[in-house]
């Protein structure tokens, strides 16, 4: 069994797919959330404004979500790396988590717009996102190297849309600016497997007081209210 789902994960991650029209003939947009607050959560809220905004503009379009603290995939470990050298799937678990982090980079090629919600957790990303960077940046699959250095191989036509989110601001002339390693971070690994067209809807400032955070929201909703298809 568990050679079998090895060779299912090996071919997994060999096959380019193109994820093209002909493939995907609807507007297909993939829905990542991985806030730990719950109803809570400003950057939910903000990604399901950008949802509902993509679907008004592109009616019919199928949604993919993928919840990354509901349904989180294990972070990456010397088994994974064992199993991407060719070594064998040492369990059912296993064998399943990588099917996972497959169907992560499926839903990247399916995509033509990509909504991900990210909070700044101590300067960054939530770990939770980040174990799913780590699960779609495989060579071979979503970039490789070539003569001229890293070659992304994602489409650059999809759409990718931040929610960032933050509590206190890290732009302009901040004192905390050279802090921020959180959108800078997305905007370079998400390049750097082909998706360069990013939107950043920013709310940030959320926890210098009740006005900060109402103009920091209100500015979130222009910005949503602005999308174009």
């Amino acid at each position: 069994m568990f050679r079998a789902l090895k060779n299912l994960v090996a071919r997994k991650a060999m096959t380019p797919r193109a994820g093209g029209p002909e493939e995907f003939p609807m507007t297909t947009i993939l829905h990542i959330d991985s806030s730990i607050l719950g109803g809570y959560s400003v950057s939910r809220a903000l990604t399901a404004e950008v949802v509902a905004k993509e679907l008004a503009l592109h009616p019919g379009a199928r949604v993919i979500r993928r919840d990354l603290v509901a349904e989180p995939a294990l972070h990456l470990s010397d088994a994974h790396i064992a199993v991407f050298q060719g070594g064998e799937v040492t369990s059912a678990a296993l064998g399943q988590d990588l099917a996972l982090g497959g169907a992560y980079i499926d839903d990247l090629f399916a995509a033509d717009i990509i909504v991900i919600g990210a909070p700044m957790y101590n300067f960054s990303v939530p770990s939770q996102l980040k174990g799913w960077i780590d699960r779609v940046c495989v060579a071979g699959r979503t970039f490789q190297y070539g003569a001229d250095g890293p070659q992304g191989l994602l489409p650059k036509a999809k759409k990718v849309v931040i929610a960032s989110t933050r509590g206190r601001v890290y732009t302009g002339d901040s004192p905390a600016a050279s802090l921020e390693h959180h959108e800078s971070y997305l905007r370079g690994v998400l390049g750097f497997i082909g998706l360069t067209d990013v939107t950043i809807i920013r709310a940030e400032g959320l926890n210098l007081g009740e006005e900060p955070r109402a103009a920091a929201i209100a500015g979130t909703k222009a910005q949503i209210a602005s999308l174009a298809a």
